[in-house]
């Protein structure tokens, strides 16, 4: 009935999230409101990591891709899960280390790292920097240089891969802003430059393909591409790079027509297919790191909004307008991210409208989706979008000057605020007379 397990339907009708009714999450802490299901979060990480020792003998790490939702709360799940955890900013590392994240299991990412952003991951002593160019590349060298220390870099590398996803979340082909081409020679180049530097450790090859990918072809693909590389390094510079990172980006369930791969499979298929590969080229094993994000965080989680004006053009189209909108959940108005939605009251009932998920802002895009399936609903009722646990709060904004809802986390029957909802006080703030 739903795209989640997680998500159910109680003797009153409502739709609970982690065993609690919704109703009293919207009555208890008001909406837009985003909940996140702690107890679903932590088995999607153990899944992961059981995964990674069983298929690929404990040599590796999975990486929490943060940026798909962050806060405190959710990196001290991740290290309590026995994660790893990519950062892709000054702020990402700041709220794992202000959590008390391990920075010896911190990797931090982008393509454009600003000097104080490369000098306080050097300072703060985290475990590789995943260099994007040869500019970061000397940079990170002088800083280490003049800190005194050696710093672990992954090069982050572009295979050519076609991940079949939107265009702009393709990130594995030539025409990215990411990374060292492959083809014109420029990654070997930069392998070779990186061998160079006194203060440089070179850990891993990196590479991300794409995001929401249904497929483990593209990253079997992918590995062999990367290990082929691997393989001339070896014979070339006389250099075993020990390890591996296959990024993230795996496909999760938005709606009905989905079908992802389990967890499971695809890290034992991928594995399987290293270990042959290296098997072939004569390579040691490499060390294998994954960096879930979505796929741990997005299906946690769920949006509650309150129905206000509902708006039938007949013929044409029916406008169910909520109190959030692209403010909170953006993905729709930037790439027609396709969700899901029920009403709260009687959620097992059919959903036999067509209408359109409008938001509160004044743009005719601010869109949650449309011709979306909805039970009938009136000015008041609740309804919950599905599978917002990802990219919705990490994207939300200020704009019109609406205030950011708050995240409450439920497991055990329990809820709790883990992320405070702004207020009008907290818009003007940083404004001076």
């Amino acid at each position: 009935m739903f795209v989640s397990d997680n998500l159910n339907v109680n003797a009153q009708g409502n739709l609970t999230i982690g065993g609690i009714d919704c109703t009293e999450l919207a009555a208890q802490y008001g909406t837009p409101l985003y909940v996140m299901d702690e107890d679903l979060l932590r088995q999607n990480c153990r899944r992961y990591y059981s995964a990674l020792n069983d298929y690929c003998d404990g040599n590796g790490l999975v990486l929490y891709a943060s940026k798909s939702f962050c806060c405190k709360a959710m990196c001290r799940i991740a290290a309590e899960e026995h994660f790893g955890l990519d950062v892709v900013s000054e702020g990402e590392l700041y709220t794992a280390l202000s959590a008390g994240f391990s920075a010896e299991r911190i990797v931090f990412h982008g393509n454009n790292k600003k000097f104080s952003e490369l000098t306080f991951a050097v300072n703060s002593n985290i475990g590789a920097v995943v260099v994007d160019n040869l500019a970061e590349l000397k940079t990170l060298n002088a800083i280490a240089e003049k800190a005194d220390k050696v710093v672990g870099i992954m090069l982050r590398i572009k295979p050519g891969v076609d991940a079949h996803t939107h265009d702009f979340i393709m990130t594995g082909q030539i025409d990215s802003k990411f990374g060292f081409a492959l083809e014109t020679g420029e990654a070997f180049e930069a392998i070779k430059a990186a061998l160079s530097y006194r203060n440089l450790d070179l850990k891993s090859l990196h590479c991300h393909i794409g995001s929401q990918i249904f497929e483990v072809d593209p990253y079997e693909y992918a590995s062999a591409i990367m290990l082929g590389l691997m393989k001339k390094v070896k014979d070339e510079l006389g250099f075993a790079i020990p390890g591996l990172n296959l990024g993230g980006g795996f496909g999760i369930k938005y709606t009905q027509n989905n079908t992802p791969v389990d967890y499971e499979k695809h890290i034992e298929c991928v594995a399987k297919a290293v270990k042959n590969e290296c098997a072939k080229l004569g390579l040691a094993v490499p060390k294998l790191y994954f960096e879930p994000g979505r796929s741990i965080s997005g299906p946690a989680g769920i949006t509650l909004y309150t129905v206000g004006a509902v708006k039938e053009i007949p013929g044409i189209r029916t406008y169910v307008s909520i109190d959030g909108g692209m403010t909170d959940n953006p993905r729709y108005a930037l790439y027609g991210a396709q969700y899901e939605v029920c009403s709260v009251k009687n959620a097992a009932a059919p959903r036999s409208n067509t209408i359109t998920l409008a938001g509160k802002c004044c743009e005719s895009g601010d869109l949650i989706g449309k011709d979306m399936q909805l039970q009938p609903v009136e000015p008041g009722d609740l309804v919950a979008v599905f599978a917002t646990g990802a990219y919705n709060y990490s994207m939300s904004s200020n704009y019109n000057r609406i205030p950011r809802p708050p995240v409450v986390m439920v497991s055990g029957g329990q809820s709790r605020v883990v992320v405070k909802g702004e207020t009008l006080e907290d818009i003007i703030r940083n404004d001076l007379d």
